[in-house]
């Protein structure tokens, strides 16, 4: 999870990840950060999120980006 928080500071220094759980209905991250985040977590976590994946529910908190991770990791 502290990777993945340093890589969403990178992208948006000043928010606090750890509490936001609003990330897209707050309009915290707009689309190029997403698709900047997907980015960086495949490269990072070695995993490929699809376009079925980039959707609202997968993005809207740190903890919800974690999950999709360790779901992805685990169907590997």
């Amino acid at each position: 999870m502290e990777k993945l928080l340093v890589i969403m500071q990178e992208i948006k220094p000043g928010v606090d990840f750890k509490k936001e759980n609003n990330l897209i209905e707050n309009c915290i991250l707009d689309s190029l950060d997403i698709v900047t985040l997907v980015t960086e977590i495949c490269d990072e976590y070695d995993i490929e999120i699809t376009p079925l994946d980039v959707v609202p529910e997968n993005f809207q908190s740190a903890e919800t980006i974690y999950k999709l991770i360790t779901r992805l990791q685990n169907e590997d």
